[in-house]
């Protein structure tokens, strides 16, 4: 199964603080391993509610190293200038983006509106 998602920023965000525990294809997505763009791996680890707090810290690493980090290449890259230059879309949420078409994923995103009309297949976890 966790080959077949690309999981969003708050996807993950959402499941650490307990909002999705209680979906079963959300826990499935999260039972071994799952992937994410290399962008939410920079915000979820730079989230503010993690600041200041070793412990939280060291927690949300653990959870991290769990999934699937794709990394930023040049064939995102190329992606992503792309998708900037038709769509007026921020430049992490582009990359996302990018991460997901190339690797012909699914986005699970609870920001749905931010993604509409870029391209790629969205589902958003609170419908699942």
């Amino acid at each position: 199964m966790e080959d077949k998602y690309l999981l969003d920023t708050n996807v993950l965000i959402y499941y650490s603080n307990g909002m999705l525990n209680e979906k079963p294809v959300i826990e499935e997505m999260f039972k071994e391993s799952f992937n994410i763009s290399i962008v939410s791996k920079i915000e979820y680890l730079g989230w503010a509610g993690y600041r200041g707090n070793d412990r939280q810290n060291k927690s949300a690493r653990e959870f991290i190293d769990i999934g699937n980090v794709l990394d930023l290449d040049n064939k995102i890259a190329e992606e992503t200038i792309s998708i900037r230059q038709k769509y007026s879309i921020k430049i992490p949420d582009a990359i996302i983006t990018a991460t997901a078409k190339i690797y012909r994923l699914i986005l699970v995103t609870a920001n749905v509106y931010d993604f509409t009309g870029v391209g790629v297949e969205i589902i958003n976890p609170f419908d699942m």
